[in-house]
């Protein structure tokens, strides 16, 4: 074997399942919100900040960098003093909005089952 029988191997996954290498991103607690939140257009950090209410400054920060990591935002950093970025989805971001309202709306409307379920679950854990 010589070296033009080599094919490269253009990227190694990091995680070798697509589904469970894309859920354990979009499935952490607070990304959907800030997709669903960047839906209405770019916003600055502190009115996305608003408009979640109970994120820390800290954890939307890392958020916003792994979204941006995995393609589903884009950061625009404006040479300004003080420097002013914006965020706004992709469209990667904007395509995974048609399954993620229906995830959401699936949750919204079997959401009551669910707690249901669990309370009868905890009866017959606990009797």
């Amino acid at each position: 074997m010589n070296q033009d029988d080599l094919v490269p191997i253009p990227f190694v996954f990091e995680q070798p399942c697509p589904i469970r290498d894309v859920l354990d991103r979009i499935g952490d607690q607070w990304s959907l919100l800030v997709l669903q939140v960047l839906e209405h257009g770019t916003m600055r950090f502190s009115a996305i900040h608003r408009a979640i209410g109970d994120i820390s400054k800290q954890m939307l920060s890392k958020t916003l960098k792994h979204l941006e990591e995995d393609g589903f935002i884009r950061r625009t950093l404006y040479p300004e003093v003080p420097p002013r970025v914006e965020y706004d989805l992709t469209d990667l971001g904007r395509s995974f909005l048609v399954p993620m309202k229906q995830l959401t709306l699936w949750a919204d409307e079997n959401h009551r089952a669910i707690c249901e379920a669990r309370e009868k679950h905890a009866d017959r854990a606990g009797a």
